[in-house]
């Protein structure tokens, strides 16, 4: 074959299997992604095991989120925003692990059944919101405490508003008590 005929298809093969710089550096860092979240993911697991026997801890992986979801019993007592010994407890075996989860924000999300507040703490909070928040706002602030990069933290309360079962029953109401602990990347609304 003639030289003029074998370069240009040899570069016209060498440069459709190419790929653009930025879309090279892009798929880089999604896998480095995907390897932090995985290893976060396996540690965290192992870390809540007992937990995650108990049905107090579910762990899972969605869309660039690692989600670790508490039920309010394991952390706060019934009426309260302040995190019991147990909830402390459950923390303090994961501090480690989110704060290796480097370049990952972690959102508190602070959920509520629809029971309204009782008369006893309606001065202070007047409705779900305000209690979801204040529990979400409790946990940034242990983590804090416990060394966490103030920077990578957030806290949201979103109240009986996002249900993920029916509140009609005790088992539903349960489910909808919760904390999840939502590891992102930084750049990641």
């Amino acid at each position: 074959m003639n030289a003029r005929i074998v370069f240009p298809l040899l570069l016209v093969a060498s440069l459709s299997a190419c790929v653009s710089q930025s879309t090279y550096k892009q798929e880089v860092q999604q896998v480095d992604t995907l390897s932090v979240q995985n290893k976060a993911y396996a540690q965290l697991t192992q870390q809540l095991q007992t937990e995650i026997q108990a049905d107090q801890v579910k762990i899972k992986q969605l869309e660039g989120r690692l989600t670790v979801t508490l039920v309010d019993e394991i952390v706060f007592s019934s009426g309260s925003a302040e995190m019991n010994m147990k909830g402390r407890a459950t923390i303090d075996k994961i501090v480690g692990t989110l704060q290796n989860a480097a370049g990952k924000r972690i959102v508190v999300e602070g959920y509520t059944d629809n029971t309204p507040i009782g008369p006893g703490l309606r001065s202070r909070y007047p409705t779900n919101w305000e209690l979801s928040t204040a529990r979400a706002c409790d946990v940034v602030r242990y983590l804090q405490a416990a060394g966490i990069d103030p920077v990578r933290l957030e806290a949201a309360g979103f109240g009986e508003y996002q249900p993920v079962a029916a509140n009609d029953t005790p088992a539903g109401r349960s489910q909808n008590r919760r904390i999840d602990i939502v590891l992102m990347d930084m750049g990641l609304k």
